[in-house]
């Protein structure tokens, strides 16, 4: 496959993900991507869409029969996260789940300290994380447009250290997490009015598999 075939067989894929593809339950959404996806995709996903988070859990597809297997797994772990942390939106994507909570959800305003508040929905969270032991989170954080870039990129990045301090502290392996900031540069939500900036100022959560449960779902597969 030439350079501009695989270009053009990303861009599909990730338009059918994108596009929700109706005809197409979620699981069988992650077995198609991982056919023609990586980490090249998953890069090219996220600058194009803005959406790092995207392009992470697309970059980490397996596809194939496993992926359907470890999309499955995920189908059941995203709808726990979604009936017991109710101040967090749940997305599947791919093999993949992406958690978002906004920052005034888990900090107090210009903060990277955690609210009471907040400790009681990553407890929550943390719940279901332990029973998915097999899964590796990345924490992203965001900021919206207000203030220097320096100083946002900073404050983005100390809260996605806080809160993977504070899931380690509850017991969620170290190995488990990954923290980085992406500070103002990937808005979700329009930042000329209020409602966007609150939007933006954003801790998300990526949840894919790790290499114990893609080999146990290669082997599911291939029974």
């Amino acid at each position: 496959m030439n350079h501009t075939t695989r270009q053009l067989t990303w861009i599909l894929v990730a338009l059918l993900v994108l596009a929700g593809c109706s005809s197409m339950n979620r699981t069988q959404k992650g077995a198609v991507v991982g056919t023609a996806s990586g980490a090249a995709m998953g890069a090219i996903i996220g600058e194009a869409t803005g959406n790092p988070a995207l392009g992470t859990i697309i970059g980490a597809t397996v596809g194939g029969a496993t992926g359907a297997v470890i999309g499955h797994q995920m189908d059941k772990q995203a709808e726990e996260i979604e009936n017991s942390v109710p101040d967090a939106r749940v997305e599947r994507v791919g093999e993949g789940i992406v958690v978002e909570f906004d920052s005034n959800i888990l900090f107090g305003f210009d903060s990277s300290d955690l609210t009471g508040a907040s400790k009681e929905n990553l407890d929550k969270l943390v719940v279901v994380l332990e029973k998915y032991p097999d899964t590796n989170i990345e924490i992203q954080g965001h900021t919206d447009s207000t203030g220097p870039e320096d100083y946002n990129q900073a404050l983005s990045e100390r809260r996605a250290r806080s809160v993977a301090g504070y899931l380690a502290a509850q017991g969620v392996m170290d190995e488990r997490l990954n923290t980085v900031g992406f500070g103002e540069t990937t808005p979700r939500y329009d930042n000329e009015t209020d409602e966007g900036r609150a939007q933006n100022r954003r801790v998300d959560f990526l949840i894919t598999a790790n290499e114990k449960m893609i080999s146990e779902a290669a082997e599911e597969a291939n029974r």
